[in-house]
C-alpha cells in the first residue's frame, strides 16, 4: 500500500509488480481490496497493476458534498502524472467503469485499452435519478450498515451469498466500512453524469466488456449496448456471477482479461 497527496486530497492505492501498467477502478460502495484477485493475479504475470481508493473511499479522503465523475477522473489524471504513467490499460467495475469512460473523454492518449466491466454508459433516467439521491440521502442518515445488508444479494449472484462465504462477507464488510458522506457525494455526483453512448462509437483502442451473467444492477443487456457501439470491441457474459464477477468467478474473469491483454498491439518504443 502506497499514498500521495494528489489534488489536494490524500489517495491511497495499491502498485504491484513490474511491466505495462493496468489501472483498475472499484465500483461503489467499495475499495481497493475488490481488484483482489486481479492484483495477485496480474503482477504475477508481468503487468504492473495500481488499483487506487478512489475519493471518498477506502483509506483515500473523504471530501463531502457531490462528486462529479469528471473529478474522479481528474484524480487518476493525477496518480497516473505521479507515478510517471504516460498510457496504460484502463479498466473499471460499476461506476468504476464510468470513470473510466470519462477517464477517455477526457485524455484518450493516455489509455491503450479499456476495460468495462458490468457498468453502463447512458445517463440516469429522472427515475432513476432520484432513486440514486434518495439513497444518497439514506446513507447519510442512517450509514451503511442496513443498505449493505440490503444489496448484498444484488452485489452478488444470490446464490452466491451462500455458495462463498469468503466473498459475502468481503463485499459486506467493504461496503459496512465505506464511509456515508464519501458514499453519498459519489452518488450525488453519478445523479448527474453525462451520458456516454454518444462517445462508444468513437472509441479507437481495444476494448472488453464483462459482465456477471446474473448481474441485476447492470444486466447483460446493458453490456450488449456497449459492446455494439465500441468498435471491434469483446464481450465476455460470465456464468455464475452477479454485478461483480471479478470476486465471485475470478478464475473466470482472470481468463478473460489475460486473453484480451495478451491480444494488444506491443506498446511503440519510447522516441528519443
Amino acid at each position: 500500500m502506497a499514498s500521495v497527496q494528489c489534488g489536494g486530497i490524500t489517495v491511497e492505492y495499491e502498485d504491484e509488480g513490474s511491466g505495462e501498467p493496468l489501472v483498475l477502478l472499484h465500483g461503489h460502495p467499495f475499495d481497493r481490496s475488490m481488484w483482489r484477485p486481479q492484483t495477485a493475479h496480474f503482477s504475477r504475470a508481468g503487468m504492473r497493476v495500481i488499483a487506487p481508493d478512489l475519493r471518498g473511499y477506502g483509506g483515500s479522503s473523504v471530501v463531502p458534498g457531490k462528486t462529479p465523475l469528471e473529478t474522479f477522473a481528474g484524480d487518476v489524471a493525477a496518480l497516473l502524472d505521479h507515478l510517471g504513467i504516460e498510457r496504460c490499460v484502463l479498466g473499471g467495475l460499476s461506476m468504476g467503469g464510468q470513470i473510466v469512460m470519462e477517464c477517455y473523454r477526457q485524455f484518450p492518449e493516455r489509455i491503450r485499452a479499456l476495460l468495462l466491466a458490468d457498468t453502463f454508459a447512458a445517463a440516469d433516467t429522472a427515475e432513476g435519478r432520484a432513486v440514486r439521491l434518495r439513497t444518497a440521502e439514506r446513507l447519510l442518515a442512517e450509514g451503511m450498515d442496513g443498505y449493505a445488508h440490503e444489496v448484498l444479494s444484488k452485489m452478488i449472484a444470490p446464490a452466491n451469498v451462500t455458495a462463498l462465504p469468503a466473498v459475502a462477507a468481503h463485499v459486506l464488510g467493504m461496503m459496512r466500512g465505506a464511509s456515508p458522506e464519501g458514499a453519498t457525494a459519489a452518488l450525488r455526483g453519478r445523479a448527474e453524469r453525462p451520458d456516454y453512448t454518444g462517445l462508444l462509437p468513437r472509441v479507437t483502442v481495444p476494448t472488453l466488456v464483462v459482465v456477471g451473467a446474473a448481474d441485476e444492477f447492470t444486466p447483460v443487456a446493458d453490456a450488449r449496448v456497449i459492446h455494439d457501439a465500441v468498435p471491434e470491441a469483446r464481450l465476455t457474459v460470465i456464468e455464475g456471477a452477479g454485478h461483480m464477477p471479478n470476486l465471485e468467478r475470478p478464475e473466470e474473469f482472470n481468463a478473460a482479461l489475460a486473453e484480451f491483454l495478451s491480444a494488444l498491439p506491443t506498446p511503440a518504443a519510447p522516441q528519443g
